[in-house]
């Protein structure tokens, strides 16, 4: 599962520019299911027909990436940009940024050596190698996202865009490995979720399921000094109770419980106090939907080197499949 990984988290795809990320899914998962389209925001829907008797189950998992957009380049071909999605200034001095036409920059501050503070957002500029406008590979309006290769550190895996390829991993892998399903499965790999959830918001009133079940990253708390938070990697996916956008379904949280205790899978339960995910416009589409989510804990969320912990992983892997194999039995 690590080949997969890395071909996802390397690949280039802001929000708002996941094509490739979209073109690598669709050609890894068109043997495992019986239909798949891609609507007008350019979410990925695939669906896997059951045998009977189950619900209509959406399992939501995005494809985009945090990343920058050029807003305007000076008379010595200095870059300046703004946030797609939520960047962190603290991360970002020295950084490289790779923009969707292969061209490569550099994240400079203006008061390089000369502060030890955090820079401003407007002192930070791209060095894209250009003497003026007219030689700069990058013009207004180009997007970018951090370069950082993937690194296996053994049980740790590290790289940019964990959030949320990890999760599209955990779903293509789920997906491939599931045996006979009851349930007519809707594998959506959404676009835009940085900019506030878009593609789950189209799709999941699109799409009309059940049951909702959005696959994403979490936050920790067992790093130095960290913000008090009962997560930890290692320790296996955690199944969300709520966040900042939504209170899970106490039917849907309590069927993954059941189903994690039965098979024997470590789980943790998650209280996010800050952000949220596609699980969030799931539940809220037309008349409401029963809808949880499934989180893999990471470190340095919404930095280029997001790290989560490969036993977790693979026990959100098998959670997501033994869901998919059974039956949700409540109704609201």
């Amino acid at each position: 599962m690590k080949e997969l990984v890395k071909q996802l988290v390397e690949t280039y795809g802001p929000a708002g520019q996941e094509g490739r990320v979209r073109a690598l899914i669709e050609g890894i998962i068109r043997p495992y299911v019986d239909a798949s389209r891609v609507d007008a925001l350019g979410n990925l829907i695939a669906l896997k027909r059951g045998s009977g008797g189950g619900k209509r189950l959406m399992i939501a998992a995005h494809m985009d990436e945090i990343g920058v957009v050029v807003t305007h380049i000076d008379k010595k071909g200095f870059a300046r940009f703004g946030r797609v999605g939520g960047v962190q200034v603290q991360t970002m001095v020295g950084g490289r940024v790779l923009f969707g036409n292969g061209a490569v920059g550099v994240i400079g501050w203006e008061k390089w050596l000369q502060s030890r503070g955090v820079p401003a957002w407007e002192e930070l500029f791209i060095d894209v190698g250009a003497t003026s406008p007219d030689d700069s590979p990058v013009r207004v309006g180009d997007v970018g996202a951090f370069l950082r290769p993937f690194v296996d550190l053994g049980k740790r895996l590290v790289s940019k865009a964990m959030d949320d390829r990890i999760g599209c991993a955990v779903v293509i892998q789920a997906l491939m490995e599931m045996k006979e399903s009851p349930n007519d499965v809707y594998f959506v790999f959404t676009a835009q979720e940085e900019l506030g959830t878009r593609g789950a918001v189209v799709s999941a009133f699109g799409v009309e399921p059940e049951v909702g079940i959005a696959v994403d990253v979490t936050h920790i708390g067992d790093t130095p000094e960290a913000r008090p938070m009962a997560v930890s990697l290692g320790k296996g996916p955690a199944i969300k109770v709520m966040d900042a956008g939504m209170v899970v379904n106490p039917a849907v949280k309590q069927w993954m419980i059941d189903v994690a205790e039965k098979e024997g899978i470590p789980y943790q339960l998650e209280v996010l106090e800050f952000g949220g995910t596609d699980a969030r416009s799931i539940q809220l589409s037309k008349a409401g939907v029963p809808a949880g989510c499934l989180s893999i804990p990471c470190r340095y969320v919404h930095s280029p080197s997001e790290m989560v912990d490969y036993e977790d992983v693979q026990g959100a892997v098998k959670l997501l499949r033994k869901l998919l194999e059974s039956s949700p039995s409540f109704s609201s």
